[in-house]
This record gives structure tokens, sequence and C-alpha cells, in this order.
């Protein structure tokens, strides 16, 4: 009931990007369990375009609204959110620069992470050990 009454008590355009959020990370999350990669990028990408129609939105709501809907969707794990947070900040008209980057654990396990940076910051998905990750090269700009 409390959080109810939260997200009623969020303006409308809070509301409404919350709710955008959530439906577009469980897309997502349930692209990533379903479908190739390459076949959710592609699906992705048309919706990726930035859109003068959407409202501006800061970078700072984008996360909060990103980690809100995380809260929601069972198994979202970091990919999941990055790719939210590519589109929804393509959409306003960012610039987001999608990282995967793998790292061994201390037993030799190899590890990755996803996280998206905007003019060289990270923006979501930070760590603490993410400079132990080594970046993949980056994907195709026309494919998301």
């Amino acid at each position: 009931m409390k959080r109810l009454l939260k997200f009623l008590f969020l303006n409308h355009s809070d509301r409404l990007l919350l709710i955008n959020t959530f439906l577009l990370l469980l897309f997502v999350n349930l692209g990533l369990w379903l479908l190739p990669f390459s076949q959710l990028r592609t699906l992705l990408n048309k919706i990726n375009q930035p859109n003068i129609s959407v409202n501006q939105t800061t970078i700072g709501k984008i996360i909060w609204a990103v980690d809100v809907s995380t809260k929601f969707v069972p198994g979202a794990k970091c990919l999941a959110r990055a790719l939210t947070c590519q589109v929804l900040m393509t959409r306003r008209g960012y610039s987001p620069e999608l990282r995967i980057g793998v790292a061994k654990d201390e037993q030799g396990k190899l590890e990755a992470h996803a996280w998206i940076e905007n003019q060289g910051k990270v923006v979501i998905g930070h760590l603490a050990n993410l400079s132990s990750y080594k970046p993949l090269p980056s994907l195709p700009r026309n494919g998301l």
C-alpha cells in the first residue's frame, strides 16, 4: 500500500516515465531470455530513435526510473538495465554508450558486466571493481 501511495503522489510525468520504464525493462528482460541477442537489438533499434515529442528528462530521473523498475522485474540484471537505460536516454537525445566487460574472479571464473557511459562517465552499472573488467569492443552504433 505504501508503494502505491508513493506512486500516486508522483507527478504525471514521473508516473508516465516509471510505467514506460517498467514495461521496457520487462520487455528487454524477457527478450534476453527468449530471443537471440542480435534479434533483441534489432527490435530495440526500432524504438531507439531520438524522439522530439518525448519530454527532456534528466539522466538522474532515467536512472531513478530504471532503479525503481528493477525492484519489480524479477531477474533483471545489469544487461537488461543497461539496454533499458540506453533506449530511454537515446529517445531523449542523449548519446549513451553500452559497455560490456569481462573479468575473472578469485577462482578464475569468467564474469561479465554491462554498464552505460555518457560523455565518458558511468551513469548506470557502476561497480567498485569496474576497472577490473576488460571492456569488449563496442557494438556498432546502428545496431543500438
